[in-house]
């Protein structure tokens, strides 16, 4: 089992909750800043901004907050802020973890995810000690509810696509980062909804865990996942397809 592809979908899942839909749109407001601010307002010529913004719609996040955050990256409007960092480190069973975080105070949240970490038998690392085992491509979710495979595959390849998985009750698309928007925009004009699309961080190469590493690792993740700082969680994990459903329900 792919733990980077299952984690995917349990994550989405938790979503669907009204507590966590409220921490989603925290993140989407802070990417769709990050790329206003770095890129500028247009979302035209800022791929970047384009992808965070379809990332935010995917959601169900208003549109009027998506346009105010779009204005406090630019500066149109006052407001916190923020800049990006990348923590790396290796937790239970020598998974590698990517931690991409979105902050006001950095030294807070060193601290905070440093904590986490020890907290759970995983600890930090210096800067590019793991960042090379992983790959930046598009990762689109679509749920598998009822349509067919090859149908899926073959829009997806015409948009551009690299790949396609089955993940239980759910298709997921790999794209080249630059035809991640392509894609999507291929999809939905056949008809077929997006749960979600994003530059993710693809493991190279897994490292099998089992046992107690396993259910402390699933743990950690959580963990990371509910700082508030944090903007997505990489690791290049496969653990047993029991312990990954045990810990979905």
């Amino acid at each position: 089992m792919s733990g980077h592809s299952k984690w995917s979908t349990i994550k989405r899942k938790k979503a669907a909750t009204d507590a966590a839909r409220g921490k989603v749109f925290t993140r989407h407001t802070r990417e769709i800043i990050t790329a206003a601010r770095e890129g500028g307002g247009n979302s035209e010529t800022n791929a970047r901004l384009r992808t965070a913004i379809a990332g935010a719609k995917a959601a169900n996040m208003p549109n009027a907050n998506i346009e105010k955050a779009v204005k406090r990256g630019t500066g149109e409007i006052e407001g916190a802020t923020y800049e990006e960092a990348i923590f790396e480190g290796y937790g239970p069973g020598g998974v590698a973890l990517l931690i991409e975080v979105v902050t006001d105070n950095r030294n807070r949240t060193v601290a905070e995810i440093r904590h986490i970490l020890t907290k759970h038998n995983a600890s930090l690392g210096e800067s590019g000690c793991v960042a090379w085992m992983f790959e930046q491509k598009g990762s689109i979710l679509v749920s598998a509810g009822g349509r067919d495979e090859d149908e899926i595959m073959e829009l997806a390849l015409e948009g551009g696509a690299e790949d396609l998985a089955v993940e239980g009750d759910v298709f997921q698309i790999t794209t080249a980062p630059g035809d991640l928007f392509a894609v999507r925009e291929a999809l939905e004009e056949k008809g077929v909804p997006v749960t979600s699309a994003e530059i993710a961080r693809i493991p190279q190469n897994t490292v099998r865990v089992e046992g107690k590493d396993a259910e402390q690792l699933l743990k950690l993740l959580d963990a990371l996942e509910d700082q508030d700082d944090t903007q997505r969680v990489s690791a290049n994990f496969d653990v047993p397809e029991e312990l990954m459903q045990a810990h979905e329900s």
